[in-house]
């Protein structure tokens, strides 16, 4: 059974006194029904590379980030977490929320997408994500906000929330497994195909579009080849953004081809530009914004803005990061403490 005790009387792998060496927050629906077999797997793994680590099993998202909140408090060197990429948000934003944090993240990719830990090239197999936490280097990384809402990949207005949040009603109410309930949601959705008209601005330039869809990264992603829909970089301190407009269901079709076969930027009708801060304005007081997967009402208008190495996360020592590669770049890359 993992530990359980209080973060402030557990002792040190070294003294036997004083705080672990990494907290790790792991989702209790993680490991098919065997959360806690998982949970002493993981202590385990890390105790074979010296660690001493206390494993939390959260039950809900306020669990999960109470055990996060109570280790950045304590100045756990390392904050790990387990789960998807929602998990690593909600983590991940509890540090960014103290200016003060000492604590450097670490993934345990146990979701089903992982895009954060694949753009940050952190192992997806758990026993080589816990030795890259034992062995890694940390990183400082930008996040993204919008409103005061932290975000670590992107945020989107229009279509995905719309089927994100059909897809939960489906879950609830019909008992639909969750690729089931999202291809019923985006026919739904598509069906109705809502527009919204919005204002953004730009770095002093206003754009007006009607358009299903608006996409915010955390830095750039890639448009075209094999690896479309990833990141290159997550230290660049730009904000992307994708916004379609003025096409209907058979565009946003040949989009969606464009994006399979990695030719998005020869799809026209389809905008790309990156900013510091983006300022979107809608008609509505209130509408659905996606941030990594969750889905919240959020007054208008929207503020959107970059915040540079903003995160410490534990990355390969071999991480390929471009900015690594200028020696202007060291401090903001990499950890002092």
């Amino acid at each position: 059974m993992p530990e359980q005790q209080s973060l402030q009387n557990l002792p040190d792998s070294k003294t036997g006194t004083g705080r672990p060496d990494v907290v790790a927050a792991i989702n209790a629906k993680a490991g098919g029904g065997h959360a806690e077999a998982l949970a002493a797997h993981i202590t385990d793994e890390f105790a074979r590379h010296g660690l001493r680590a206390v494993v939390h099993l959260a039950h809900s998202g306020e669990d999960m980030l109470q055990a996060a909140r109570e280790a950045v408090r304590d100045q756990v060197p390392v904050v790990a977490v387990g789960g998807g990429d929602g998990s690593v948000n909600a983590v991940a934003s509890t540090l960014l929320a103290d200016g003060q944090c000492r604590s450097a993240l670490g993934v345990l990719p146990l979701g089903t997408l992982n895009h954060f830990a694949k753009d940050l090239g952190i192992p997806l197999v758990l026993e080589e994500a816990i030795a890259n936490i034992a062995t890694g280097r940390r990183l400082r990384v930008d996040s993204g906000e919008v409103n005061g809402q932290p975000f670590i990949n992107n945020s989107s207005l229009g279509l995905y929330p719309d089927i994100v949040r059909e897809r939960e009603k489906q879950q609830a109410r019909l008992g639909r497994g969750k690729w089931l309930a999202f291809t019923w949601a985006a026919m739904g959705a598509l069906r109705r195909y809502p527009f919204l008209r919005v204002r953004l601005s730009i770095d002093g330039q206003e754009h007006w579009r009607r358009t299903p869809f608006v996409f915010i990264g955390n830095n750039e992603y890639l448009m075209s080849g094999l690896d479309i829909g990833k990141r290159s970089t997550l230290t660049d301190g730009r904000l992307s953004l994708y916004v379609c407009h003025r096409t209907g269901r058979w565009g946003l079709l040949r989009l969606a081809l464009h994006a399979l076969f990695g030719r998005l930027q020869a799809a026209q009708d389809f905008d790309v530009l990156t900013a510091t801060e983006i300022h979107i304005e809608t008609h509505k007081k209130r509408m659905r914004v996606a941030t990594d997967g969750e889905v919240n009402l959020m007054q208008t208008p929207l503020h959107y803005r970059i915040r540079p190495a903003s995160l410490e996360v534990i990355v390969p020592q071999e991480a390929n990061d471009d900015a690594g590669k200028e020696a202007g770049m060291l401090d903001k890359l990499w950890g002092d403490r």
